[in-house]
């Protein structure tokens, strides 16, 4: 049976497309993210615990609640400061949402402009 596992022969968020490397594109996306919920802080909320109650050192979930469903990215704890937006106990109310939902429901903010500036 053949295996689809690539072994990188380095570390992989130091691989590159030539301009950026997986570590560059996080932390732009973190940092995007952040900028956002900051700016529609009354849908944003931020939290240590997800909906099972679950923690992950380290790590915390920020998210949005928009007429689409949820928004959620894992952020690094070191951002938890630079977020100014309300903290809850758990994520509660998860909708079982996939990165592919995330996508959508993304594109569907962009072109129904549901949060405007």
């Amino acid at each position: 049976m053949m295996s689809n596992e690539l072994i990188l022969p380095c570390d992989p968020g130091t691989v590159s497309d030539g301009y950026h490397t997986f570590n560059e594109l996080y932390e732009h996306r973190n940092l995007l993210w952040i900028n956002i919920l900051n700016l529609k802080p009354e849908m944003a909320f931020k939290t240590r615990k997800n909906d099972k109650g679950e923690v992950w050192e380290g790590w915390f979930i920020a998210g949005m609640n928009t007429p689409f469903g949820q928004l959620t990215y894992h952020l690094p704890e070191k951002h938890w400061n630079i977020l100014d937006i309300s903290e809850v106990e758990s994520n509660s109310d998860y909708d079982q949402h996939t990165s592919h939902d995330v996508l959508e429901r993304l594109e569907l903010i962009t072109v129904e402009s549901t949060i405007p500036y």
